[in-house]
């Protein structure tokens, strides 16, 4: 453990910096390697998430109650999720297969600070700079460079004070470990052991992760490990992703009801009887893309939907299986035609068909030419929305014994051109919409956004 100095005063104080491991001798050194599900966010930018709380503490509270009890848990948890105080290892040539490796004594490290942004603003809806919000994001630990491999930490968290109001808990974590599904899992583990002090509740509910390579697709890996370009990482070139800089823009969160999607569905079955693939996510999405076309000036708008592959595999892969298994939806349009007094309808019809198609190609989910299709580039502006979440996965649920959060945020968006989607706070049938853009184009979005509310309820 080590007392830290101010980073900076005004903003955020470093209260404690430590490295939490397993508990000793209960993890075996062990390694495993990527498959193309993960291979393929090998150099994307990091997760990064924010849970809010209500939990009116001081500084010494939070320094003599929290933080002992969260490194515990932190520990215990990391006895059955070791991979998260691990390191990702990429070697100089894209012939050997990168690995996630555990060793003794790795840790994740962990920060615990105070702040004195203003915790109600944060945990707001309405837009607000981008920005502050970096300051409640660790960086990933410092990466190391040996003769023969790269060694990149893939998990960090940061636990911030906001003194008399609530904490926020913070974390980065490098793409390639986990995808929103193992995340979940590592969360939910995390905070039943967190409640209850040790791990026999979560051992009872029988949800241990599955570190079997089950996924086996030699041809991706290799395909998409060329595309990765790993020998490009080595004789210190590699740089680890950092947050841009995002003055300029603003982040909001919107609600879309259940009533108000039930009402598009019924909208969208009634003007399209026969199209095959209608779900209360692709209206939601439609209705988005939409509001974002009116709000950017690129003449063609790429929309991607991630599926969850475990259950659509052949033969499917466990629910606990650790790791990503995230392939996805590709679908096309044209700005002009979004925009029109049809674009919600055409939307909807574009994706519904696509989505079918991607669900029931003969030669199953996994297309290999998803990604390696370049027929769009260099034709025309070009958007690409990608949606980070899924509101199958209850994150509001995440109760570490302090209730449900006040509020979530995915930092990531900050990276670009993607729109976050998460179960309603209140109700599991709302969808909550975190949005990152410009004050201008946020102007549109919420304009667009809330004249559909009018229209459609």
């Amino acid at each position: 453990m080590q007392k830290m100095a101010s980073l900076p005063v005004s903003i955020l104080n470093v209260l404690e910096q430590s490295k939490v491991s397993p508990p000793p001798a209960t993890v075996s050194d062990t390694s495993y390697p990527l498959t193309f599900f993960d291979i393929l966010y090998l150099l994307r930018p990091p997760i990064h998430f924010l849970f809010f709380y209500e939990l009116p503490l001081t500084n010494t509270q939070f320094l003599e109650t929290i933080v002992p009890k969260l490194k515990h848990s932190l520990s215990i948890t990391l006895k059955h999720f070791f991979p998260f105080a691990g390191n990702l290892i990429v070697f100089p040539t894209s012939s050997k297969i990168p690995e996630m490796r555990y060793a003794e004594n790795d840790s994740v490290n962990v920060t615990f600070a105070e702040c004195d942004l203003d915790f109600n603003d944060l945990t707001g809806y309405h837009p607000r700079n981008c920005d502050k919000f970096h300051h409640l994001i660790p960086q990933l630990g410092e990466h190391h460079e040996f003769s023969d491999y790269l060694k990149i930490p893939v998990f960090s968290l940061q636990v911030t004070n906001f003194p008399n109001f609530g904490i926020s808990i913070g974390m980065t974590i490098h793409h390639s470990l986990v995808d929103a599904s193992t995340q979940f899992s590592f969360l939910k583990a995390w905070t039943a052991i967190t409640k209850f002090g040790n791990d026999e509740s979560f051992l009872a509910s029988g949800t241990l992760p599955i570190y079997e390579r089950i996924v086996k697709y030699p041809n991706l890996d290799e395909a998409l490990l060329k595309r990765a370009n790993v020998e490009t990482l080595f004789n210190g070139k590699y740089q680890p992703p950092k947050l841009p800089d995002s003055a300029n823009r603003v982040r909001a969160t919107f609600v879309m009801s259940g009533t108000l999607i039930d009402s598009l569905k019924k909208l969208v079955l009634t003007k399209l009887p026969t199209l095959p693939y209608v779900s209360s996510f692709t209206v939601a999405c439609a209705y988005i893309w939409c509001c974002i076309a009116k709000a950017r000036t690129e003449e063609l708008h790429l929309f991607l939907i991630p599926l969850d592959c475990r259950s659509r595999m052949d033969p499917p892969i466990p629910t606990a299986y650790f790791g990503n298994c995230i392939w996805g939806s590709i679908t096309v349009a044209e700005t002009a035609l979004l925009r029109g007094k049809e674009g919600f309808i055409t939307a909807a019809k574009l994706m519904g068909e696509n989505l079918h198609k991607t669900l029931n190609d003969k030669d199953g989910v996994v297309n290999e030419k998803l990604f390696s299709d370049e027929s769009f580039s260099g034709k025309k502006p070009l958007t690409m929305i990608s949606i980070a979440g899924t509101p199958k996965l209850k994150l509001y649920d995440i109760d570490f014994g302090w209730g449900k959060p006040k509020k979530l945020e995915r930092v990531s968006l900050d990276y670009g051109a993607s729109i976050s989607i998460d179960a309603g706070k209140e109700c599991d049938k709302d969808i909550e919409i975190g949005v990152c853009l410009t004050n201008a184009q946020m102007e549109v979005f919420a304009r667009n956004f809330n004249l559909g509310l009018e229209q459609y309820i």
